[in-house]
């Protein structure tokens, strides 16, 4: 039977952590045995040039500005190669929201990528989608038909945050609203296109507002099942223009084994090593995870705010097998390609 959100809510405020953790890793435990996953692939952010500004990004730059960068296709094609030669099966395309890249821009990356590499593209978060179909003037679902048409194969949950309003309106003021990210992915699930879902804490916002965020997740996972993962980490604030503290590892881990218990409709739940740090994500398979993401070939975004971990396929294999569980390989899909 489903918990209410009233019963979320009272989980999450007062239940300890230990208890959560204990009841997160035996839901984990039935799903998945001592299985614990990863996938290898790379983070390329085509432009970090962004009309939106986002308090708490520290990756945007405006068009002006000494640093502010847009790839060229065959910068964008060298980094898949390379990524390819590393064993990676997947690629995130994600980027700015830069006016003088259209949706043909987009879609010649895509055939080009397809037709020289065997790869997954697993890119652009719903920000950007809905961004893409103002831009040329067309709908969503002509947006994404003529993106997968090109070789998008699924949606990153990126730019989600908190799915409440005056959260996002304090923090990302021109940001789209939580209706427009849900209405994407709901789009998307709607063509046959997978996604995963995002949330992001330590923004202030209230241990309510966490569970309104997964309420509305789990709800639009009842209508489409279209969500094949939770991935969860936190705000980063250096260098941004919101500021403040970084939440607690156990205010992370408190909210990850919760969002296992409430999220009963979503088969993975993701911890994060990258924003929370080697030891924190290997806790995290005690806390409800089962798969601790990417080994991370590259990224941009959290390390512009001053948090940078790095990791290898060893490493990662070392760091389950170091838990007790069995490290696996798998792809997008989550099959698994080789246990270790």
């Amino acid at each position: 039977m489903e918990m209410t959100k009233k019963e979320g809510i009272a989980l999450i405020t007062n239940e300890d952590l230990l208890t959560l953790g204990k009841q997160a890793d035996e839901i984990r435990e039935n799903k998945f045995g001592n299985l614990a996953t990863f996938v290898i692939d790379r983070n390329i952010n085509y432009t970090n040039i962004c009309q939106n500004e986002c308090k708490f990004c520290a990756f945007f730059r405006r068009k002006k500005q000494k640093d502010a960068y847009c790839l060229t296709i065959n910068e964008i094609l060298e980094k898949v190669r390379e990524a390819v030669k590393l064993g990676a099966t997947q690629i995130m395309l994600q980027g700015g929201l830069n006016p003088e890249l259209g949706l043909e821009y987009y879609e010649k990356i895509l055939r080009l990528i397809k037709n020289q590499f065997n790869i997954t593209i697993h890119s652009f978060t719903a920000t950007e989608i809905q961004y893409f179909a103002k831009l040329e003037g067309i709908s969503i679902l002509e947006t994404l038909k003529r993106l997968r048409a090109a070789g998008l194969d699924s949606l990153p949950g990126g730019g989600a945050e908190i799915l409440v309003d005056t959260v996002r309106k304090r923090i990302s003021p021109r940001k789209i609203s939580s209706y427009d990210w849900l209405n994407v992915m709901k789009i998307a699930h709607s063509i046959g296109m997978k996604s995963t879902a995002t949330m992001v804490i330590g923004f202030g916002e209230t241990l309510e507002q966490r569970i309104e965020h997964m309420e509305k997740i789990r709800n639009l996972q009842n209508e489409t099942g279209g969500f094949r993962a939770f991935i969860m980490w936190s705000f980063q604030p250096k260098n941004t223009q919101l500021g403040g503290e970084k939440i607690n590892a156990w205010d992370y881990m408190k909210t990850l084994a919760v969002s296992r218990i409430y999220l009963n409709n979503i088969e993975h739940i993701q911890g994060s090593w990258v924003t929370q740090g080697e030891r924190i994500g290997q806790l995290t398979l005690g806390f409800g995870a089962d798969d601790l993401g990417s080994i991370m070939l590259e990224e941009n975004v959290v390390k512009a705010a001053g948090t940078s971990y790095e990791m290898s396929k060893q490493k990662m294999i070392d760091l389950i097998k170091s838990t007790g569980k069995v490290p696996a390989q798998r792809d997008t899909e989550y099959k698994i390609i080789k246990k270790f």
